[in-house]
Formats: structure tokens, sequence, C-alpha cells
């Protein structure tokens, strides 16, 4: 039996606000609350994970930098890039943290496969790679069993942020994106194959949602 899974496609946003609404998602929802995957753009940002070192942020220039609460090291979003946050109720979906980014990850690498780009894992460093070159990056959050935050994955974007910054950590790191590897430039293109797979890897059902940040009402301690 296929779990409903609302699917919000918000157009471009500004981060914080973004950030603000699935952290109250996560700490409002309750056991039957209905899993979200949320599918966006950013203005141009920089975000440092908790183990983010400063030092990996080399030149931001005028592109704020934002010190947030998921995993990993500094990365990039901006204009041409789908961002997606997974709302997922890890235990009712009946998996583990280690097995949700690999379901994630096979989401992304099957999405790439529409258009017979070969892409991979890299063992110890989370995200979707092509020849070497990454091309989604990872970054999750799991409070109360549920996750939040996501992944970002590279489409049609200027790619000239990422020299001012190791990505991820990791000095020289090069980075690609869909476009270049011979796949299309339209972002929903690239968002409805990964909404099919994703649901294929975690057993959902997608369920258009309003193209709305969520409200839901504060739960009242007992």
């Amino acid at each position: 039996m296929s779990l409903p899974l609302k699917v919000r496609r918000l157009g471009r946003q500004p981060y914080e606000a973004t950030w603000e609404a699935m952290s109250q998602f996560t700490n409002n929802r309750g056991p039957d609350t209905t899993d979200e995957l949320w599918l966006l753009e950013h203005d141009p940002v920089f975000t440092l994970g908790q183990a983010g070192k400063t030092e990996h942020v080399l030149a931001p220039g005028d592109i704020p930098v934002i010190h947030v609460d998921r995993g990993g090291q500094v990365t990039y979003h901006g204009p041409g890039q789908i961002v997606a946050y997974p709302m997922i109720d890890l235990r009712r979906a009946g998996v583990g943290v280690r097995e949700l980014v690999h379901k994630i990850e096979q989401a992304i690498i099957d999405t790439l496969a529409h258009w017979n780009i070969g892409a991979e894992r890299v063992e110890g460093a989370p995200g979707v790679y092509v020849a070497g070159a990454k091309v989604a990056a990872l970054g999750l959050r799991v409070r109360r069993g549920c996750s939040f935050h996501g992944l970002a994955f590279n489409v049609d974007m200027d790619l000239e942020p990422y020299h001012r910054i190791n990505p991820c950590g990791y000095k020289g790191l090069a980075v690609t994106q869909v476009l270049d590897l011979g796949g299309p430039s339209r972002l929903a293109d690239v968002e409805d194959a990964l909404v099919e797979e994703f649901c294929r890897q975690f057993g959902f059902d997608a369920e258009p949602a309003a193209p709305i940040l969520p409200e839901l009402p504060a739960r009242v301690a007992v």
C-alpha cells in the first residue's frame, strides 16, 4: 500500500523563510500528518551546516552566508537549481537515516538515467557525481524521527559561485549540472522525473498540493 506524499512546487523562495517553515512543519506535525516534498529554487545563498567550517567559505562577495541546522559543510543555492525538501516520518516510511540518504541518492541517479546520464555515489561523500563532478548535494536533519532540509540538484545555473567556496568542504571539487551533461534545461522536466523516482524509492503516491508554504497549528503541550 502506497503512502501519500504531498508535493508542493513553490517556485523561487528566500532561504530563511523556507527554513523557518520546514522547521515549524517538523516541530508541529503529529503522527497522522501527511509527508510532504517541497520543490523550489532559492535566491543566491551559501549555507553552512552544523559541522561546517568557515574556512571553506573562501570569498562569498555579495552572496550571504547562513549557518543552518542541517548536516554537511558549505554549499551554494541559486536560480536554476532544484532544491527539494523531503519532510518524511522515517518510522512510518520504514527507513533509517542511512537508508534515507541512500534512497534519495538513488532517486537522483535514476532521474539522470532518464537522459542517459550515468551517475554514481562516492563513498564517504554524500551526494551524486558524474565522472567525478558533483551534480547534487545532500544535507539533511532528522528531528523527532522526521526529516527536513534535503537536496540541491544543479540543472541550469550559474556555477561561478562554487569557485568562491570549497564545495561540501572539498577543495577544488568539480561541480557540474544537468544541462552541461546533455540533459534538459527546464527545471520542471527534471522535477517531474525526480518526483517519479523519489516516490518509487520510498513507495509514495504523489499528490499535488497548493504551491504555498503550509501553516500548521502549533501543538499544545499536554
